[in-house]
């Protein structure tokens, strides 16, 4: 068997276990290492070169972790749990929480699409918008799988649908470059046309989870949530006015150094010169944000070495080509086939950006040679990267919902946010995918 199959399984079914993420990621990566034909010293030395590729990604976590307890400790977290519980009133009817929660839903999604293109932050604003709420939907039993599946919505489908901001990205600079490297004519092709299709899957897997998987209600403790809130100083217009100047200034960095860490490190900075956190006990506030993100970093600085372990095999490669052996001539079982590779390698790799590259010179020539339209291979192509995007234990997009709805302990990243994501949101972009491949 291939050795990225062996370790991506391998990764996976001890995550589904509950084995610890990095853990899982540490044994799929020597069990990818040894069975691809590297010594145990070579996967060793593969899984730490790569691990510094994690390390900046990380240190934004955890610089993101003491960024989001000092904006607890403003009393701002307080202030729009609130302005939400005034909107539910004292003995809200059933109408009333529906509305205010329908809203509330409608708010996170757009702030999630508006964070890959209007302000693209990507996941810096998940550990500050959704911590502050948790309170509020948790009186109104909101299911914390459901906004894992919005917020990764929200995160996946504009990259993979609208050409502007990270999509510009992906699709321009990533996604077409790449299939032109391949020997495609790409003059004239609509790239909104070619992923319209797979974007409507994933509106499709949205739409279920939202009316269907978790529309009913579940309860959490409240009580773990107070306690984490418990430090917080008592509200002061002062204290949630400089809470939004130090948002702002936090924001405006990230947009303008494309750095999460000086966007944070310059926002936790004016917390600590205004007063809203005292200079003596800074120290340990910060430490206690970066302890509440520390295995968000953790997972992600070993999933870059997972990834080079894989990469150093030279299975990705063998993986690609021997699926095209079984192929032929069938176009239907070419595109399933592309489609189930991609996802294999991107739930390793957990980026979607990464796996293109991997895949498309091998992709294009053939796809080409077997008379799919260029829409079409637009399609295929894109559809494989995006595909174990949403889903992956190691991807962005399933880690930073989970740094936002977990700050109490009551949201577990594999059963809350990979296997909802990847059940909503990978097997109807698995489905339309390959619609798009053998129609356009």
């Amino acid at each position: 068997m291939n050795a990225v199959i062996i370790a991506v399984l391998v990764m996976l079914i001890l995550s589904l276990l509950r084995t610890h993420v990095v853990i899982a990621l540490l044994i799929g990566a020597l069990a990818g290492g040894l069975s691809g034909g590297l010594s145990l010293q070579a996967t060793i030395d593969a899984f730490n070169s790569g691990i510094g590729g994690g390390a900046s990604v990380a240190l934004s976590y955890a610089l993101l972790g003491g960024f989001a307890v000092a904006i607890a400790q403003s009393g701002l977290p307080h202030a729009l749990a609130g302005r939400v519980v005034t909107l539910l009133g004292q003995n809200p009817d059933p109408a009333r929480v529906k509305w205010v929660k329908n809203a509330l839903l409608l708010v996170i999604l757009l702030v999630a699409i508006s964070s890959q293109n209007i302000m693209p932050i990507h996941i810096a604003f998940i550990p500050l918008l959704v911590p502050p709420l948790l309170l509020a939907m948790s009186k109104m039993q909101i299911d914390r799988r459901l906004i894992a599946c919005v917020l990764t919505f929200g995160l996946v489908t504009p990259y993979m649908f609208l050409p502007v901001g990270f999509g510009g990205i992906f699709l321009n600079e990533i996604l077409l470059k790449n299939i032109s490297n391949g020997g495609l004519d790409i003059s004239g092709i609509s790239v909104v046309e070619a992923m319209s299709i797979p974007a409507a899957g994933m509106i499709f897997g949205l739409l279920i989870a939202v009316f269907i998987s978790y529309r009913g209600k579940r309860r959490y403790n409240i009580e773990k949530i107070a306690a984490v809130e418990e430090s917080t100083q008592p509200q002061s217009r002062k204290n949630i006015l400089i809470a939004i100047a130090s948002i702002s200034v936090a924001f405006v960095t990230q947009l303008y150094t494309d750095s999460m860490v000086m966007g944070a490190l310059l926002g936790f900075l004016l917390f600590s010169v205004t007063g809203v956190v005292r200079w003596n006990e800074s120290d340990g506030l910060l430490t206690d944000g970066m302890k509440m993100m520390a295995t968000i970093g953790f997972i992600m600085i070993a999933a870059a070495g997972f990834a080079q372990v894989l990469k150093e095999t030279g299975e990705i490669a063998t993986l690609v080509s021997s699926s095209v052996d079984l192929i032929g001539n069938n176009k239907p079982l070419a595109a399933f086939l592309m489609l189930l590779v991609g996802l294999l390698i991107t739930m390793g790799i957990g980026s979607s950006f990464s796996t293109i590259p991997i895949i498309a010179a091998i992709y294009v020539p053939l796809a080409m040679q077997l008379g799919f339209s260029p829409l079409a291979i637009v399609a295929l192509v894109g559809t494989a990267a995006a595909l174990g995007d949403a889903g992956s234990p190691a991807s962005d997009s399933t880690l930073g919902p989970t740094a936002g709805l977990n700050v109490d302990g009551q949201h577990n990243h594999i059963w809350d946010s990979v296997v909802p994501t990847f059940l909503h949101y990978n097997l109807p972009l698995l489905v339309f995918g390959w619609f798009a491949a053998v129609t356009l």
